[in-house]
C-alpha cells in the first residue's frame, strides 16, 4: 500500500501535463478520477471530497469545464470510499492481529523458561502487557471465598475480589468469557483507577482443572482474532502447566526415592519424607501415623512446634479419633480447607484454628486396612490442586514401599535378638517379651496370649490387655482349642495362621464353649474380641501351642500382612518351647506318679497352693477331695501286687474321663487319691464326687471288685487354709469309711 500514494501524485502530474500540451477535459478528467479515487480508498470520504475538490480546481484552469466533470469526481471519492472501507479494515485487522501474534509468540517462547508453576503464572501480564495497552492484565488464582491477585501489569490497587464478575464465572464455567462492553455486564468489578471497556476472563488448567484466571481489560474492543489468538495461548499455558506438573511429580519421586534408600528405620524414613513434603507443597507441618491396635502412634513429626500438637504426637491418637482414624476405615484420602467442619478432628487442633489438612493412606501390601497414614497440613486455607493429589499418590506409593522394606528389616532384627535371648535366659522368662514383640510387630494387633501345652493340657502362659493369673486357673484340651482354631488338626499341625473375625464367627460363643463363661469374659474380655490370629507352634508336627492376638476394636484388623509377620514368630517361639517342653518333661517326672500318670502328692500341693490364692484373689469357689479306695487290699494280697497295680491304673483311668475342664487329678498316696475343682462350690464337687464313686465302683478283677470313700471341703465355708480345707476333706474322708457311704460333704 505504500506505493499508492505514489500513484495519486502521479495521476495528479500527468493530468496537469496532459491539460499543458493542449488537451481538453475529456483528456484530463480520468487522470484526476484516478488521484481522487486512490485518496479516497486510502484515506477515507474526508479526503476523497478534498482530492475531487483540488481535481476540479485544477479543470477550472483548462478551456471546456464542465460541472459533469465535477460530479464524476465526487462520484468517484464516493465509490472509492466504499471499496477502500473493506480494505483499509482488513488492513487495519491484519496489523493488529500480526501485532497480537507477535507478542503471542512472544509470550510462547518464553513459557517454556519457567521454571515451575509459580513463576510462569506471575511471568504472564509482564509477557502479554502490550495487548492490554491503556488496561491491564491480571493472573487471579482462587482461594477459599474468592482471588487472590498473584501478579498484575500495570499494578492494582485491589489484591482480592469475591468469586462473582467475569473471572469468578470464568472459572466455574471452565471456559473463556469475552465480554466486549463491560458496563453491560451485571456483577462487573472494575479495577480502580483504570478504564475499561472489555475484558477478556481465560481459565488456565492444570490436570484438567482451573488454577487461575488470565484476565484482560482494555478502554477498547478486542479483536475476534485476538481473543482466538489468547484462547489459544492460555491452551499453551494449561499445557505448560501439565508439563511443569509432570517435572515437580518426577523431582520429588527422584528426590523421595533417594532419601528412602538412605533411611535405617521407619522413623527416620517418615522424618526425611515429611520434610521434603512440607517443602515441596508449601505447607507448615506434617506427621506419619500407624495404627497400632487402638492407636495411632506417630512414626515421625516434621514442624509441629505446639506444645499441645506435641503432647498429641507423644500420646497417639485413641481409636477413631481424628482423619487418619477415618482414612484407616475406608481407605480413601481426604483433603479438606474446613477442618472443623469435618466430622472427626483432634480436638487440639480445632482449638487452635487450623484449616487445611490432608489425610493420605499410605499403602501397605495385603492389608485390609490402611496402616499407615501421611497427614499434612497448614493453618490457613487453601484450596487443593489436582495435580498435588496426584502428586502426593505417587509419593505415598513410593514412601508405602520404603516402609516395608524397613519394616521387615526391623522385624527380622527383633527376630534375631529374640534368638540370641533364649541362649541367655531360661525359656520361661521370654513367654512374656516374645508376646509382647509379636504385638507390636504383627499389623492390627493390641492385645494377646500364648497357651503353651503342658500335661495334656494347654495353658495360659502369657497375656497382654488380659488378667493372665485368672486366665491361668484355666485348662484346655487339644480339642477345645482345635475348635477355637477351627481349621482342623491336619492345618494346626503345618502350623498355619488363621483369622477370625466377629463378622464371620461368633467369637464369645466359641470362646463359651472352651472356657466357663464367668472367667472368659471377664479375664478374656472374650466379649470386646473384634478380630483374632490364632498361629498354632509346631515342632516335628505336634502342637506345642497357640499364639493368639486379638483387636478389640475393628473386625477388619488383619490381612495378609498380618498373617505373614505373624509367621516370624514360628520359629522362635517353637524352639523356645522345645527346649521348654524337653525341660518340663523333666520337671513333670518329678512330679508325676509313674504308675498313673497322675500327679504325685508334690504336684498336688503345688497345684493346691495356687488354685487357693487364686481363689481368694478373685473370690472364685475351690473344692477338694480326698478318696481312699475300698476293696484294694485284698487284690493286692490276693491276686499279687501286678493285679494290684493294674487296680490303681483302672482308677485313675476312670478319674482322668469323669474330670470335667479344668479339674485336677492327683495320685496322693497308696490307694488315696485326689482331685482340684477350680471355679466349683461344693455342690458340684460332690456331684462330680459321686460320678467317680459310680466309675470306681464298676472297676473289678477276677470278681474283686472296688468302692471308694469320698470327703469333699470347699473353700471359703470349710475354711481359707491348705491345712483347713485338707483336714476338713481327710475328716469327712474318714466319716465316709466309718459310715460305709460313698462320698460325705
Amino acid at each position: 500500500m505504500r506505493f499508492y500514494p505514489l500513484l495519486a501524485l502521479l495521476s495528479l502530474l500527468l493530468g496537469l501535463l496532459v491539460g499543458a500540451l493542449g488537451y481538453g477535459e475529456p483528456y484530463i478528467l480520468p487522470w484526476y478520477m484516478f488521484f481522487t479515487a486512490i485518496v479516497a480508498s486510502l484515506y477515507g470520504l474526508p479526503w476523497g471530497l478534498v482530492a475531487a475538490g483540488v481535481s476540479t480546481l485544477l479543470l477550472l484552469l483548462f478551456p471546456g469545464f464542465q460541472a459533469m466533470g465535477a460530479a464524476i469526481l465526487l462520484l468517484s471519492a464516493y465509490l472509492a470510499h466504499g471499496v477502500g472501507e473493506t480494505l483499509r479494515r482488513a488492513h487495519r485487522r491484519a496489523k493488529g492481529l500480526a501485532r497480537s501474534l507477535r507478542y503471542l509468540t512472544l509470550a510462547l517462547e518464553g513459557l517454556a523458561g519457567a521454571r515451575n508453576r509459580t513463576e510462569l503464572l506471575k511471568s504472564l501480564p509482564e509477557r502479554l502487557s502490550e495487548l492490554g495497552a491503556g488496561g491491564h492484565v491480571g493472573v487471579w488464582v482462587p482461594e477459599e471465598e474468592g482471588f487472590r491477585l498473584l501478579a498484575s501489569v500495570p499494578p492494582l490497587s485491589l489484591d482480592r475480589i469475591p468469586a462473582t464478575g467475569v473471572v469468578g464465572r470464568a472459572y466455574r464455567e471452565e471456559r473463556p468469557l469475552y465480554i466486549p462492553d463491560v458496563r453491560r455486564e451485571e456483577g462487573y468489578i472494575a479495577a480502580p483507577g483504570l478504564p475499561s471497556l472489555s475484558e477478556l476472563a481465560l481459565p488456565l488448567k492444570e490436570r484438567g482443572q482451573v488454577v487461575a484466571v488470565l484476565n484482560l481489560e482494555r478502554p477498547r474492543p478486542f479483536l475476534e482474532e485476538e481473543v482466538e489468538g489468547l484462547v489459544r495461548f492460555a491452551q499453551a499455558v494449561s499445557l505448560e502447566l501439565d508439563q511443569l506438573a509432570d517435572l515437580e511429580a518426577r523431582h520429588l519421586l527422584a528426590e523421595l526415592s533417594e532419601r528412602m534408600e538412605s533411611a535405617r528405620s521407619k522413623g527416620e524414613a517418615a522424618r526425611k519424607a515429611l520434610a521434603l513434603l512440607v517443602e515441596v507443597l508449601g505447607l507448615e507441618s506434617g506427621a506419619l501415623w500407624e495404627a497400632r491396635g487402638a492407636r495411632m502412634v506417630a512414626l515421625g513429626h516434621h514442624g509441629v512446634t505446639e506444645p499441645s500438637l506435641l503432647k498429641v504426637l507423644e500420646e497417639g491418637l485413641p481409636y477413631g479419633v481424628g482423619l487418619a482414624w477415618q482414612v484407616y476405615e475406608t481407605g480413601s484420602p481426604v483433603y479438606t480447607a474446613r477442618y472443623a467442619e469435618e466430622s472427626r478432628v483432634v480436638p487440639a487442633l480445632k482449638a487452635l484454628g487450623w484449616r487445611t489438612f490432608v489425610a493420605h493412606p499410605v499403602p501397605t501390601l495385603g492389608a485390609l486396612r490402611t496402616r499407615r497414614v501421611l497427614v499434612l497440613g497448614q493453618q490457613a486455607a487453601r484450596p487443593w490442586r489436582k495435580a498435588e493429589e496426584e502428586m502426593l499418590l505417587l509419593a505415598c506409593r513410593t514412601l508405602g514401599l520404603a516402609l516395608e522394606r524397613l519394616e521387615e528389616k526391623e522385624r527380622h532384627e527383633r527376630v534375631n535378638a529374640l534368638f540370641l535371648r533364649l541362649l541367655e535366659k531360661p525359656p520361661e522368662a521370654l513367654y512374656h517379651p516374645l508376646l509382647a514383640e509379636a504385638v507390636a510387630l504383627v499389623p492390627g494387633a493390641e492385645a494377646g496370649s500364648l497357651l503353651v501345652l503342658e500335661g495334656g493340657a494347654y495353658v495360659y502362659k502369657a497375656a497382654l490387655g488380659y488378667d493372665l493369673e485368672a486366665l491361668q486357673a484355666m485348662r484346655f484340651s487339644p480339642e477345645g482349642m482345635l475348635l477355637w482354631y477351627g481349621l482342623g488338626e491336619r492345618e494346626a499341625r503345618k502350623g498355619v495362621p488363621r483369622v477370625m473375625s466377629v463378622e464371620d464367627r461368633p467369637i464369645p460363643e466359641i470362646s463359651h464353649q472352651t472356657a466357663p463363661e464367668e472367667v472368659i469374659d471377664a479375664a478374656g474380655r472374650a466379649l470386646e474380641i473384634q478380630a483374632n490370629l490364632c498361629l498354632p507352634v509346631t515342632y516335628q508336627g505336634e502342637v506345642l501351642a497357640y499364639l493368639n492376638l486379638d483387636n478389640l476394636h475393628d473386625p477388619r484388623a488383619f490381612g495378609e500382612d498380618s498373617l505373614e509377620a505373624a509367621r516370624f514368630f514360628a520359629a522362635p517361639l517353637a524352639t523356645l518351647l522345645h527346649e521348654s517342653h524337653s525341660r518340663r518333661l523333666l520337671e513333670e517326672a518329678a512330679l508325676t506318679d509313674p504308675l498313673t500318670g497322675l500327679g504325685n502328692r508334690r504336684a498336688f500341693e503345688r497345684a493346691f497352693q495356687e488354685e487357693l490364692a487364686r481363689a481368694k484373689r478373685y473370690g472364685y469357689p475351690l473344692a477338694l477331695a480326698v478318696l481312699d479306695l475300698r476293696g484294694f487290699k485284698p487284690i493286692n494280697d490276693r491276686l499279687g501286687h501286678a493285679m494290684g497295680d493294674l487296680a490303681l491304673k483302672r482308677v485313675a483311668e476312670a478319674l482322668k474321663r469323669g474330670r470335667r475342664n479344668g479339674d485336677k487329678v492327683f495320685r496322693w498316696g497308696g490307694d488315696e487319691f485326689a482331685v482340684l475343682f477350680p471355679h466349683t462350690p461344693k455342690g458340684g464337687a460332690v456331684a462330680a464326687a459321686f460320678r467317680h464313686a459310680q466309675a470306681i465302683g464298676e472297676i473289678c478283677l477276677e470278681g474283686h471288685c472296688l468302692g471308694v470313700n469320698i470327703g469333699v471341703a470347699a473353700f471359703p465355708e470349710d475354711g481359707d487354709t491348705e491345712d483347713a480345707l485338707l483336714s476338713a476333706a481327710d475328716t469327712r474322708m474318714y466319716q465316709a469309711k466309718a459310715q460305709g457311704l460313698s462320698v460325705v460333704a
